[in-house]
């Protein structure tokens, strides 16, 4: 209502079962507010030592929304299940990504090109959902 615009936004996070479906929507400050990504993961490892891959189930989960100032709004969910790896592996990506490990690709996120990741990820699934919704509550045609 502030903008007066139409708004877009999305929210993530990292639950892992065996930390209760921790941090969850605190993912980004769950360790501290003034760490690096690389010093939350190893938090998280730290948090998961000794613990048995097969107990090591998580998943991000993302809420997208659409935002209409007179208070209407569409919204999706997107998740993708994982593992959180013992170790960290890869580059690519941020935040949990180096750790979240997806067993059929044999990967973790931070081992994915930005266009494997985009389509499979929490957020690509959650964004595809919204587009769905639109083109169908506002009958359009996409092109993408």
């Amino acid at each position: 209502t502030i903008l007066k615009k139409p708004v877009i936004a999305d929210d993530s996070g990292l639950c892992v079962d065996y930390l209760n479906g921790l941090p969850g929507i605190y993912s980004n400050r769950f360790f501290g507010e003034n760490l690096s990504d690389i010093e939350k993961v190893k938090k998280l490892l730290d948090l998961l030592k000794g613990v048995p891959f097969e107990k090591r189930k998580a998943k991000f989960v993302c809420y997208a929304v659409l935002y209409f100032p007179e208070g209407k709004y569409f919204f999706s969910e997107g998740v993708c299940h994982g593992y959180i790896s013992e170790k960290i592996l890869g580059e690519k990506g941020f935040g949990y990504d180096p750790v979240f490990y997806i067993p059929q690709l044999k990967k973790t996120f931070a081992q994915l090109t930005p266009m494997e990741k985009s389509k499979i990820s929490h957020r690509g699934i959650a964004f595809r959902k919204l587009k769905e919704i639109i083109e169908s509550v506002f009958n359009l045609k996409s092109t993408f």
